[in-house]
């Protein structure tokens, strides 16, 4: 059992708890494989038929079985789970897997969460940045441990994406941001570079954009350190609208929480700028820690996600949001009334993305969950375990930050534009 990573993760604050559930089937309560035919189903896939677990025989205690438990469905394990990790929830995910579906971890640690966040693709070189976790104990809160930048080369994980297990076979190379990006989280291609959100370190050292230069020698720019000369809490994920160039960030609480910032002074909030005229203002305060944010492909809607349960290292209350809400965006750039995309079953929803088809994907306590445009799931990459932040490389390739584990997927979904503006 890992460490409980999710209370002292910063974007990524999931724990998975001893308790599960597993009734077996009898033969005919058996999912209806049948109705997709022996041939549609790929060999990496499994189908997950929901029916078979709206009334349970036997319902956990409320003492042993929360939002930090992994539920097996009826007739699994936690071995079947993984040794056929996309599992399919309705026919529309089989649109997104495709006929042969790949997952394969390319790194893994012991302990400390390398593979936490920020996790984007640079085309150019065909690489994947991300970065370590700034806030967990395992890895301390030192800035020598933990405000590291690292890459992978595309290129070497593909030669390897028909292992399950390729660890040691593709190079995980530390990147020397100069000057120093501080404490990094949330990550996305802007103008060539990548935006970084740095979370700051104590009192004195804010919290900040950077924009980094994704080849060497590596250097960097603040964009972005302060709201009319107050400091940032811990700025957590950004996203750039599609169309109209703003940059949309949140900022929530998670550096104090996690003892390397020594307070909140400022509300936890969505922010947007405008990098032409200078431009910040706050554009939504309605989740309790907004985390992770992503516009759907045609900018018409933010997603946002809510890890309110998530308090850090003083806890967790599950009473409390794991949630995504969707706001529209009007065509002035500001935000409508949000509503409630979903509700997540473990854990609680970190980065998020979208597909070109508007379909939504997070980052949960068992891998990633995929929603269509409805909110309904219909499908997961199953992990097993915290996946904190992921990014599509392209069409056709995932990778997935799983805190002590990194993966490369292959699927026929292809991510949203990566926008140059």
């Amino acid at each position: 059992m890992a460490p409980p990573t999710w209370l002292t993760s910063i974007a990524a604050p999931i724990v998975l708890g001893a308790a599960i559930i597993s009734v077996p089937l009898t033969r005919s309560q058996q999912p209806p494989l049948e109705r997709w035919g022996a041939d549609a189903l790929p060999a990496q896939a499994q189908v997950i038929d929901q029916k078979a677990f709206n009334a349970l025989a036997q319902v956990p205690s409320q003492d042993a079985f929360d939002g930090s438990s992994l539920f097996y469905p009826p007739g699994t394990d936690s071995a079947s789970l993984k040794a056929r990790p996309f599992h399919v929830y309705h026919d529309d995910f089989y649109a997104i897997i495709g006929s042969n579906p790949t997952l394969t971890v390319v790194a893994a640690t012991d302990k400390d969460p390398l593979f936490h966040e920020a996790v984007v693709w640079y085309p150019p070189t065909d690489e994947v940045f991300f970065v370590q976790n700034a806030g967990a104990k395992a890895a301390g809160t030192g800035l020598n441990k933990s405000a590291i930048i690292q890459r992978i080369s595309l290129a070497q994980a593909d030669a390897v994406k028909d292992l399950a297990s390729a660890v040691g076979q593709v190079d995980v190379v530390t990147v020397p941001s100069s000057p120093q990006v501080i404490n990094p989280n949330g990550g996305t291609n802007w103008r060539g570079q990548i935006i970084f959100c740095g979370e700051g370190q104590g009192p004195a050292v804010p919290s900040a954009l950077y924009a980094m230069n994704p080849v060497p020698p590596y250097n960097t720019t603040v964009l972005v350190n302060n709201f009319f000369g107050r400091q940032f809490s811990s700025l957590n994920d950004v996203a750039v609208h599609p169309s109209n160039g703003w940059i949309y960030f949140t900022d929530v609480d998670y550096g104090f929480l996690q003892d390397f910032r020594s307070k909140v002074n400022i509300r936890r909030q969505v922010y947007r700028w405008n990098p032409d005229t200078g431009v910040i203002q706050a554009v939504a305060d309605y989740t309790l820690r907004p985390n992770g944010l992503t516009f759907s492909p045609d900018g018409k809607w933010l997603y946002v996600t809510d890890t309110g349960a998530a308090q850090g290292f003083t806890g967790v209350d599950w009473s409390a949001p794991a949630s995504i809400y969707r706001l529209p965006v009007n065509d002035d750039g500001t935000l409508g009334p949000n509503e409630l995309f979903t509700y997540v079953h473990v854990g609680v929803p970190d980065g998020v993305h979208c597909d070109t088809k508007g379909n939504v994907y997070s980052g949960v306590g068992d891998g990633l969950h995929v929603w269509n445009p409805a909110g309904t799931l219909i499908g997961k990459i199953y992990t097993g375990d915290v996946a904190a932040n992921f990014q599509f490389a392209g069409k056709g390739r995932i990778v997935i930050c799983g805190e002590t584990e990194l993966f490369y997927g292959t699927l026929a979904a292809e991510g949203a534009h990566i926008t140059d503006l």
